[in-house]
């Protein structure tokens, strides 16, 4: 009960944002009207003001960061040599290779992994989370574009990918939290208290998105490299994690739910618009968002049954 009273609410908001969409009440042009909002404005406003708010003293760990990383880098290696040497013929270039490894590795940190770590214990570690998060997109997705590159005429800018970067907005609001939080900014009351209105509503949108974007996949003949990706995904690495974290590092009992339950979390919608870019593996990304998500949540009770 304990596992149903975790997960229940996320994917009751994941399921209600599919069935109104599957069911015509939103189309793709309202959804992305939503998706926009949460994105741009509803995440950025959470993000931003709870690392304004986290106890940074207490949650900085690079043992952290190597336990999480780690095994994020192994299992993009081993999704880059599967492809290399079991994908298409047509698909074992290197921008194929490195879109496919990012769809074993790449987690859906914010919009699932947060509510799941969150709801199973609470905000205390928010601040490491945060920690953790504030790389994750940024090292997968530079790793992606510079190996994608070598497959391409054009080659890698550096200064496009920094731009991109740097104007993303939650890289965007959680390095202007950090700094604010380093030099003790204060917003003043009622700044606080808008911007806490509008973060307000940030998770429960993400899910309701994520529910609706499911509705515009579909799994079909890609499911094999679907499966063989969300099983790396969910299964191996939060193994890897927890190896690492409770094995090797020997951290506290809830360093390593957090962690575990971190890398547990399925493949980010993310992950498939960089496959939409580099135009390699889009279908079979997209195929991995259902699938892995669907199979999260057998994984993520199995973590909680066995770590909570």
């Amino acid at each position: 009960m304990a596992i149903v009273n975790i997960i229940f609410p996320i994917m009751f908001i994941v399921a209600l944002g599919y069935g109104l969409t599957r069911a015509g009440f939103f189309n793709k042009e309202h959804i992305a009207g939503l998706s926009k909002f949460t994105f741009y404005v509803s995440i950025p406003a959470f993000l931003f003001t709870n690392m304004l708010a986290a106890p940074f003293s207490q949650s900085i760990d690079p043992s952290s960061l190597l336990a999480f990383y780690l095994p994020v880098l192994f299992v993009f290696a081993v999704g880059y040599q599967i492809n290399r040497y079991f994908g298409a013929k047509t698909q074992q270039r290197s921008d194929a290779c490195a879109v496919f490894a990012l769809g074993c590795s790449y987690s859906n940190t914010v919009i699932v992994g947060l509510p799941v770590i969150t709801a199973a214990l609470g905000k205390a570690m928010i601040g490491s989370i945060f920690m953790i998060i504030t790389f994750h997109s940024a090292f997968l997705f530079a790793l992606t574009f510079i190996l994608a590159a070598r497959s391409q005429q054009h080659g890698f800018s550096w200064r496009n990918f920094t731009s991109s970067m740097v104007l993303n907005p939650v890289v965007l609001s959680i390095s202007l939290g950090i700094i604010a939080n380093g030099l003790n900014i204060e917003l003043g009351e009622q700044l606080d208290e808008g911007l806490a209105l509008l973060a307000k509503p940030a998770l429960a949108c993400a899910l309701f998105v994520l529910g609706a974007n499911l509705s515009f996949y579909r799994v079909g003949d890609n499911w094999r490299f679907a499966l063989l990706a969300s099983v790396l995904k969910i299964l191996l690495l939060p193994a890897l994690v927890y190896v690492m974290a409770n094995w090797v590092f020997e951290f506290s009992k809830q360093n390593t739910i957090m962690l575990v339950l971190l890398s547990a979390s399925p493949l980010g919608v993310n992950a498939y618009l960089i496959a939409t870019e580099i135009k390699q593996y889009q279908s079979t990304l997209g195929s991995t968002v259902v699938l892995s998500t669907l199979l999260s949540v057998l994984s993520y009770s199995l973590w909680l049954m066995w770590l909570v």
